[in-house]
Parts: structure tokens; sequence; C-alpha cells
């Protein structure tokens, strides 16, 4: 069996195509000719436009909302690479959903992340390459290779440069205690201390802060966080970093801004300065605010996707 195809083409369903655009730019190559629809009943269809026997595939779909239908056209997708003998497929997922669903919170819950990643392995997909998954063990849900890339490494230099005269005053903040090796890892890379968020949930989307562990008094606070979703966790933990904790400045930042519901509106009204999110999943017009920054991973996913083709290492990249 080949090590991989005889050329790169990528291409792209209708979650993220602007991402799969400034990845191929990045490349130097054209995206792959291809269309993802639905019929009037709701199935999806996929036709592929162009020869790829032979070719390291790389689809581009972030499972985002809305996420079962993203799911779908992921699969459809591979399954119709793989009946077009591509060489080599590899599904990149910047943003995996499901994946908040990774264990038996109580009896008869699904492990849903495990089915996923077993309907892409199924479906035909050699090897995963995805960012940030909300548990990093879910790499070990997939029976094919995982690449699993970081957002903190493109975050930081984002902070760095824009608190340069004032690191000396800024803490790193985990909102739980699932966050914190994300955050030592931040802070480690920032040279400044950590701080959590004591925060207890009663139910899905629901959370109420209780304390803070560490010193922030006086201090700017960032917090780090995988994903925002309602907005609601993030926010209380601002109201009690500045109320409780006595810091004098918020900032947020996480690799995928999901931002559900009215997440954005809450975002606006709270008292966090600045959320800064990578742009794995497309943020709509309507959810574009002042205090919102997104960062470009094209050019992380473009090199990942070089080195996987390539076969070098990927450990070299956030050295």
């Amino acid at each position: 069996m080949i090590a991989h195809g005889k050329n790169i083409k990528i291409f792209s369903a209708n979650a993220c195509p602007a991402l799969a655009k400034r990845i191929a730019d990045a490349l130097g190559l054209n995206l792959g000719c291809s269309e993802v629809s639905t019929f009037s009943d709701g199935e999806i269809s996929v036709s592929i436009n162009e020869s790829v026997r032979g070719s390291d595939v790389f689809v581009v779909q972030s499972t985002c909302y809305p996420v079962n239908n993203h799911i779908m056209e992921l699969l459809i997708m591979i399954d119709a690479f793989k009946r077009a003998s591509a060489g080599r497929i590899t599904a990149v997922i910047p943003y995996f959903g499901y994946a908040r669903q990774d264990r038996k919170a109580k009896a008869r819950d699904p492990i849903s992340a495990k089915l996923v990643a077993d309907l892409i392995a199924t479906a035909g997909a050699d090897r995963v390459l995805t960012m940030d998954l909300h548990a990093p063990q879910i790499q070990g849900f997939f029976n094919v290779p995982v690449d699993h890339l970081l957002g903190v490494p493109l975050l930081v230099p984002y902070y760095l440069k824009n608190f340069e005269s004032q690191r000396d005053n800024v803490v790193i903040v985990s909102p739980d205690f699932g966050s914190i090796s994300r955050v030592r890892n931040f802070a480690q890379r920032f040279d400044a201390p950590i701080a959590i968020v004591d925060k207890r949930r009663s139910r899905a989307n629901v959370s109420e802060v209780m304390n803070i562990i560490g010193d922030v008094e006086g201090k700017r606070v960032i917090l780090v966080d995988d994903l925002i979703d309602t907005g609601g966790s993030l926010c209380n933990a601002a109201d009690a970093l500045i109320d409780v904790g006595g810091a004098v400045e918020v900032h947020a930042c996480a690799t995928h801004g999901v931002l559900s519901g009215d997440a954005t509106e809450r975002i606006a009204k709270s008292r966090i300065k600045e959320l800064v999110l990578l742009d794995t999943i497309p943020l709509p017009e309507e959810k574009r605010i002042d205090k919102i920054v997104t960062l470009n991973v094209a050019p992380i996913f473009a090199e990942a996707i070089e080195r996987i083709y390539e076969d070098l290492p990927m450990s070299t990249l956030f050295v």
C-alpha cells in the first residue's frame, strides 16, 4: 500500500469553505471541484467533479452547527473519495463536534464522541487532523491515526504582543479544573502565574461560580478555554474574578467559538474586555461584535497537511 497519494488535493464541504480556501491558498493550490447539496427531503448529495484516483485527499469540514448535517456531509464525501480510488483520505476537522459527550456521566448515557469517531473511520478516512479536542483522550476513540493540533501556541503570541509592557501584572486563569493543563501550557509560554475558577455545574450549560483559587487581586487576567458555547460560564467567571477575586480587567480566549443561542449578546453585555477566538468555526456576520477578535488557523493547518503528505514529524510545529 502506498504511503500517500501522488499529489495533494484539498476539498471542502459546506461548514467552513472560506477556511478551506485559505488553507489551499497557503499551499499554493486550488480547492478541489466538488458540490455538496441537499435534496428537498433533507438528504445530502455529493458530486466530485474531478479525478482523485491515487491522490492524497484532504477534506476540510468543521462539525459545527448544524452539527448533524455537517457530519453527514463529511461522511458522504469521504465515502465518495474512497469509491473514487483516492490514494489516502484525511478528514481535516478543525472543530470536532460531540467531543463533550466523551464519557458516561450517568447511567445509560451514550458515548457519542466514540460513535462519531467510528463513523468517520468506517466511512473510509485513513487519518484525522483536528485541533483542541475537548478531551485529549478522544484521540484514542479513533481506529485511525489522529494528528491533534493545539490552539494555545497560536493564542499566546497575540497576548505577548498586546501585553508586552504589562506582562508582570497578568494572571492566566482556568475557568474550571478541566482546563488546567491547557492553562498551564499557556502560562509557561507567557511566563505568568495561574489561577482557577472553582465552578459547580447544576445542569448542562448552567454553572455557579463558587470560589477563586489563586491571587488575581489588582491583576489583568486572561481566561483560557477550549471552546465558548453559550458564554454563560465565561461571563460568570469574569464576574467572579472581578467581584470576588478583585481583578481589574478580564480578557478571554478560546480555540473554538461555538457561540450558540444568545452567546454574543451575553458577551457584549459582559465585563469581558475582549474575547479572542481562532477561526475553526466560521463567525457569521450577525454574531460579529467589537469585543470578538478572530485569528487565522489556515497557516498551521496548511503546514500540518504538508507534513502529513511528506511524512514529516508533527511535533516540531509547536516548539
